[in-house]
């Protein structure tokens, strides 16, 4: 079982309770989500299955677009409403003022990632740190929100839309916005509704996995690896040359296909496939020959 689910988590379940429970409902061992998504919060989660796992680390890294409550008048140690109080305050801002405030995030800006996140430092997460009374300094990172837009204010709360990069906390970007009004603030929901090209209105709860899998229908839910890289050109090898990618190996021209393989430019990406039609991998042309770049065929 090769491909990628579109799962909705929904809250109270953390990332990996998800991959635990996809591992017992799928009966799979090779599984593996892209990038975590807090406790409390609900939304798409990609999980990787079987071969599909080696785009773990390429789907973490696509940009993601949430729809966040923020509370203003509050601080707690998780930068969200689940944590602990340190601190409230009256909100003296008015709507306007708020609203100027969360569109300023608009662009770049340098985030210090909160103590209870799974960034590691020295090897050990930050989380397991905070959770030992200790607090450690922490290297801002660079974050982009690309789109930023008030969606209701209704004080102490403001709910707003961002799209932004990778790496990105939305917690604490939460917590930057009550500490430039001023009153502090935390986030109270969050919801994720897009990473890359998988949607909200796509995304499957664990129950109708379970559903689908005793259905036999569980192949209708998986995306298909290739669909990744649609935004390639496609290459079909020749029989005689099936040898030479099944080992992970470069090829020239002649190996596949006509029709592409002509039009080849330095430094061109290609999809790949055998010649019964199987997908092999992604492949860069580079002095006369296509080079592998990432290999998919088998687990």
């Amino acid at each position: 079982m090769n491909g990628i689910l579109n799962i909705y988590k929904e809250a109270g379940f953390t990332s990996h309770d998800v991959v635990a429970k996809l591992r017992g409902i799928l009966k799979q061992k090779k599984i593996g989500h892209t990038g975590t998504l807090d406790p409390d919060a609900e939304g798409v989660l990609p999980v990787c299955v079987g071969n599909a796992t080696k785009l773990c680390g390429l789907l973490t890294e696509k940009e993601k677009t949430y729809e966040a409550v923020l509370l203003l008048g509050q601080k707690t140690d998780t930068q969200d409403v689940s944590g602990t109080v340190l601190a409230v305050s009256e909100v003296r801002a008015d709507e306007e003022e708020v609203r100027r405030a969360i569109e300023s995030f608009l662009g770049s800006y340098d985030q210090v990632p909160p103590m209870y996140s799974a960034r590691k430092i020295n090897g050990k997460k930050l989380y397991e740190l905070a959770r030992e009374g200790k607090e450690v300094e922490r290297q801002a990172r660079r974050v982009t929100l690309k789109e930023i837009s008030v969606t209701a204010i209704n004080l102490p709360e403001a709910s707003f839309t961002v799209t932004c990069s990778s790496g990105t906390y939305i917690r604490t970007l939460c917590h930057d916005i009550g500490e430039k009004l001023g009153c502090g603030g935390c986030m109270k929901s969050l919801l994720r509704t897009r990473v890359d090209c998988f949607t909200l209105s796509q995304s499957l709860r664990l129950s109708q996995i379970e559903e689908r899998m005793a259905e036999g229908r569980i192949e209708d839910c998986l995306i298909p690896v290739d669909r990744m890289f649609a935004q390639y050109p496609k290459i079909h090898m020749r029989k005689a040359g099936d040898r030479l990618v099944y080992n992970g190996n470069s090829f020239a021209p002649g190996a596949a296909e006509k029709g592409r393989t002509a039009r080849a430019a330095e430094g061109m990406k290609v999809r790949v496939y055998d010649s019964k039609g199987a997908f092999v991998g992604l492949y860069r042309y580079e002095r006369g020959m296509f080079r592998p770049v990432k290999m998919f065929l088998g687990s």
